[in-house]
C-alpha cells in the first residue's frame, strides 16, 4: 500500500518575537497589527491530514491505516480539532460516518491548507514543479504483470509528481475496496453497478477460446474436455456462448475453477484435452510460439472493457482522470 505519509504538526507556542514581547509603550501597541500563529494549539497539520483521510474514506478504521495510527488516535485527533473550532464536522455512529455542515464547509479549506504545504518545498527551492501525490491502484494479477507493472516507468515519465502504489485483487474486490476508500482507484473489467462509484473505459479486452491440443469443433465434442474457468459467478465461458449460434450450455466431461486468469493459463499449458476462454493480451506470446492455439476461430467471441473506477467525489478526480487518459495511451502489447 501507499507509503508512510509524512504528517507535520505546528508547534502551538511557535509565535514571532514581536507576537510575545511585550510592548514599548501603550502607542505603540495599539498601532502595531496583531499577529497570530497560523494554526492554534489543536488545529495542526497532523489533525487536517487526519480529518481529509476521513472524509476521503468515510471509515475510521480505513482512514487511520492511511495515516498509519490506532483508530484510537485518530479519533482523539478529530475530537482536537472539534474541540478548537468549537463545531462538530462529522457525525458517527458505530456503522456510518458522514460530514456535518460544517464539515463541508471545512474540507475545501483544509485541501487548500494541505495543498499549499506539499507546494512549499518546490517554493522554497525555486522550483515550479507540480505538488506531489501517491494514487493507490488495484487491478488483477494479470493486468498487474502484464500491462501496469511494465508500463509504470512510462508513467512516471509523463508525470513525475505522481507515485503509483499497486494492489492486486479480483475484480469484484477491487471494487468493494474502492467503494470502502481503501483504494483511490481500480483497473479492471468488472462494470460497477453502484451510483457511488465512476468509470472511465480505458481499453477493449477481447476473448479467445484456446487450448494446447484439445480438438473442439462441435457441442457434442465438449463431453470429452474440461473446461478451466474462473469461477462460476464469474464464467469467461460465457464471452464463447454468448457469441455462438447455439447459446445453450455446454456440457463437459469436467469443469475446474481455477480462481485468477494466470492460473486458468497455467493449467491449460500442463497438458492436452483442457480448454479456456482467456484475454487474447494476455496469451499473445503462448499463440506466437505454439504453446496454444485458437479453437473455433470462426466464432468472434464478446468483447469487454477495461475500466478504470473510483469513487464519485474522490478528493483527486482530477488526477485520476488524468492517470485513465495516460492508461488510455499506454496500451496493453
Amino acid at each position: 500500500m501507499a507509503s508512510q505519509l509524512r504528517l507535520l504538526s505546528h508547534s502551538p507556542g511557535l509565535l514571532s518575537p514581536e507576537t510575545n514581547a511585550p510592548p514599548r509603550d501603550g502607542a505603540e501597541a495599539k498601532h502595531r497589527p496583531r499577529r497570530l500563529p497560523l494554526l492554534s494549539r489543536g488545529m495542526d497539520l497532523d489533525s487536517l491530514r487526519c480529518f481529509d483521510a476521513v472524509a476521503t474514506t468515510l471509515r475510521f478504521r480505513t482512514a487511520a491505516a492511511r495515516v498509519h495510527l490506532s483508530p484510537a488516535a485518530l479519533s482523539d485527533r478529530i475530537r482536537r480539532l472539534e474541540e478548537d473550532l468549537g463545531a462538530r464536522i462529522l457525525n458517527r455512529t458505530t456503522r456510518t460516518v458522514a460530514l456535518t455542515a460544517a464539515g463541508q464547509r471545512l474540507l475545501p479549506l483544509t485541501r487548500g491548507v494541505l495543498g499549499l504545504i506539499d507546494r512549499m518545498t518546490g517554493a522554497a527551492s525555486g522550483q515550479t514543479l507540480p505538488a506531489q501525490y501517491e494514487l493507490v491502484v488495484g487491478t488483477r494479477d494479470e493486468l498487474g504483470l502484464s500491462w501496469l507493472c511494465p508500463i509504470l516507468d512510462a508513467l512516471a515519465r509523463k508525470r513525475p509528481e505522481r507515485t503509483i502504489h499497486l494492489f492486486n485483487g479480483s475484480g469484484h474486490q477491487l471494487l468493494s475496496a474502492v467503494d470502502r476508500g481503501e483504494l483511490d482507484a481500480a483497473v479492471a473489467g468488472v462494470r460497477p453497478n453502484s451510483p457511488s462509484l465512476a468509470c472511465a473505459v480505458l481499453h477493449e479486452e477481447e476473448y479467445l477460446l484456446v487450448g494446447s491440443g484439445a480438438s473442439l469443433r462441435r457441442r457434442d465434442d465438449a463431453r470429452r474436455l474440461t473446461l478451466v474457468d474462473l469461477s462460476a459467478d464469474l464464467p469467461l465461458f460465457r464471452y464463447f456462448l454468448d457469441a455462438h449460434a447455439e447459446a445453450e450450455a455446454w456440457r463437459f466431461a469436467r469443469v475446474e475453477y481455477m480462481g485468477g486468469i494466470g492460473n486458468v493459463r497455467h493449467r491449460l499449458l500442463e497438458g492436452d484435452g483442457r480448454v479456456a476462454v482467456l484475454p487474447t493480451f494476455f496469451i499473445k506470446a503462448d499463440l506466437a510460439k505454439g504453446r496454444l492455439r485458437r479453437i473455433m476461430p470462426r466464432v468472434r467471441l464478446r468483447s469487454d472493457s477495461v475500466r478504470l473506477v473510483w469513487r464519485t467525489g474522490h478528493p483527486r478526480q482530477a488526477e485520476i482522470i488524468a492517470l485513465a487518459d495516460d492508461l488510455r495511451a499506454l496500451p496493453p502489447r
